[in-house]
């Protein structure tokens, strides 16, 4: 009988387990140390000298039908969180908070193994993660290094070193393209600002300034090489074989192909043959030379399409780097795998501002995370612009008369709150809602007039605990009481009924799943809230009119996997902090989802997390 991936890795760390101290955990395909309360990556130099030779000879190989091994160096952390009630949760982070508890776990690991192996899966070829495009990576961009410039893109070493120590004095954290393309295929942690530095044309300046400045500061970088340039004096000077091969050798570098004779646009090559050549031969050409895997592409001037990326995959490339001058996109932010997206050098101190690892990872065996800071974030994906707040821990306040979203929140803990469930319009200060109302405010169920349920069935149900939320489709017959909704989930505190589905599993829902609700496909202002791949509660608003079609498109790439629409138009409001989101004024509302303050690590917490 064939042994599991799951049997063989945690045979293999019974191996090392005596000499080392620590114990080995199996996370899908990565393989992790777990020791002090820190997981940490099978890249050496990563791990302590007594440990790195054994795991070195130790590393286990998979089946070919098999998921592939991943090949990050990121140091991952693992700590304990106090989940809801007395429920125990662990968080992972390759940037955890300097106040977490460590804990060896030994009892612990098995249970959220799973849940890693789950989280960790990698997305369909050549998909995006849903859960990386909860970060902003920013891909740097520079062509050549020279002591005096002559174009306006041109960077001396003085400049490029600046650039250095701004990251440095910034704290951004360089990655490597291995370590970029593992997190946007698996959505693997990254550090809270990492920043990832490519270099184009394999010009002579990349190794007599780039190459020395990144080992003073121990930075990796990716530099893409086409062999016409190499050894020939064509234009600016080129490295030589050389020189490409002493950078290949060191771990700190990775070399990405870029064709063979940088045709000025791959799209233009209509024979399949050519262009199959400049992909195919300018990867044997480098592996051949270097003696090392090119796993990556950059596309001469950026430009490609699907063709060209399906040359590129049919090549045999892992994933492949565009450019673009029209739009500055971080890493996930682009459309796949095959067209990433990179930005001018020029943009350096712009885009590290927005550098973002990403929330870190959590598991809870039956539950959501409520443990993580409440953050705003603005940001633009599909032309929808978007303003969310992610965070904390979910409720929702039942007025008893309508109020600016701000009002209704002062007075509470309440970090972040947006306008909540349809209400009815017969009164001005009626707080009478459309369908069943349960708030934790104020303990009560109020229960919805039977003629007006009808009209409901079907619709997203909103219940929320201290642990979970759940949305399920709305049934008249069942959920017009308080025992229908406890009788769905125990210990329930807040419910009731939203428009519709905006995303469902991961997935925008299309026109036809709306069922004819009123204005769904009117351009307006949006209000939803729902949980995002960090398993967040979400709350937010759309920043111009959008129909809700395209709203659910754009929250589904911007990383939701459940979101629900609340009372929009005139009604959408957000606050956050005290203050509105909004450039104009909304209706007043008597209903507001709220984001309180994160669930705390506590002293039950930290006696429960001892092994």
């Amino acid at each position: 009988m064939k042994k599991s991936p799951w049997t063989r890795l945690l045979g293999f760390s019974k191996q090392i387990a005596p000499k080392a101290g620590w114990q080995f955990l199996a996370v899908g395909s990565l393989p992790l140390l777990v020791g002090a309360g820190a997981i940490v990556a099978s890249g050496n130099r990563w791990l302590p000298t007594e440990v790195a030779p054994q795991i070195s000879s130790l590393t286990p190989t998979f089946l070919a039908n098999e998921p592939p091994q991943l090949n990050s160096s990121l140091s991952v952390a693992i700590a304990p969180v106090c989940a809801q009630g007395t429920q125990l949760g662990y968080q992972a982070s390759t940037s955890i908070p300097t106040d977490f508890k460590p804990t060896t776990f030994r009892a612990k690991s098995s249970e959220f193994a799973k849940d890693w192996q789950a989280k960790l899966a990698e997305a369909p070829f050549p998909q995006i993660n849903p859960r990386a495009r909860l970060a902003k990576v920013p891909i740097l961009m520079y062509h050549d290094i020279v002591a005096e410039k002559e174009v306006f893109f041109d960077v001396t070493p003085q400049e490029f070193e600046a650039h250095l120590k701004l990251i440095q004095q910034n704290g951004l954290t360089p990655i490597s393209l291995d370590q970029l393309v593992e997190h946007l295929k698996t959505g693997i942690p990254l550090p809270a600002k990492p920043v990832v530095l490519t270099f184009d044309d394999g010009y002579l300046g990349h190794y007599k300034y780039v190459y020395p400045l990144l080992k003073k500061y121990g930075y990796p970088g990716a530099f893409s090489i086409y062999p016409a340039k190499i050894d020939k004096p064509r234009g600016r000077p080129g490295m030589n074989w050389a020189q490409i091969q002493e950078m290949a050798a060191d771990p700190l570098i990775t070399i990405a192909s870029h064709s063979v004779n940088h045709p000025a646009d791959l799209r233009e090559i209509k024979d399949d043959a050519k262009l199959a050549f400049e992909m195919t031969e300018s990867k044997r050409m480098l592996e051949a030379k270097l003696g090392i895997p090119i796993r990556y592409f950059v596309y001469p001037e950026g430009k490609n399409d699907e063709r060209v990326q399906q040359a590129a995959i049919a090549a045999g490339y892992q994933a492949a780097w565009t450019m673009s001058d029209e739009a500055n996109l971080f890493a996930a932010e682009s459309e796949n795998l095959f067209n990433i997206s990179r930005i001018g050098q020029s943009q350096t101190e712009k885009v590290i501002a927005e550098a973002n690892g990403g929330p870190a990872m959590t598991f809870f065996k039956n539950g959501l995370n409520f443990s993580a800071p409440v953050e705003l974030t603005k940001t633009t994906v599909n032309k929808v612009p978007l303003i969310l707040a992610a965070g904390g821990k979910p409720t929702t306040i039942h007025a008893k008369t309508r109020a600016q979203v701000v009002e209704i929140k002062q007075g509470t803990p309440a970090i972040a709150a947006v306008d909540g469930g349809f209400f009815s319009l017969e009164f001005l200060d009626s707080n009478k809602m459309i369908g069943p109302v349960m708030s934790s405010a104020t303990g009560e169920f109020v229960a919805a007039p039977q003629g007006s349920l009808s009209k409901l069935e079907g619709r997203p149900l909103v219940l929320i605990n201290d642990q979970t939320i759940r949305y399920i489709p709305f049934d008249p017959l069942k959920h017009n009481t308080r025992e229908g909704v406890e009788a769905e989930l125990l210990g329930v505190k807040d419910a009731f009924v939203a428009g519709a589905w905006l995303v469902k599993d991961g997935k925008p829902q299309s026109a036809e799943t709306f069922r004819g609700l009123f204005g769904f496909d009117a351009e307006r202002d949006r209000a939803f809230w729902g949980i995002d791949q960090a398993d967040r509660p979400v709350v937010g608003v759309s920043g111009d009119y959008v129909n809700s079609v395209n709203l659910g498109e754009a929250l589904a790439k911007a990383g939701l996997r459940e979101a629900v629409m609340l009372d929009s138009g005139a009604s959408a409001a957000l606050a956050f902090k005290g203050e509105s989101m909004m450039s104009y004024t909304p209706r007043p509302v008597p209903h507001i989802v709220a984001l309180m303050p994160p669930v705390q690590t506590d002293s039950a917490c930290q006696t429960a997390a001892k092994p």
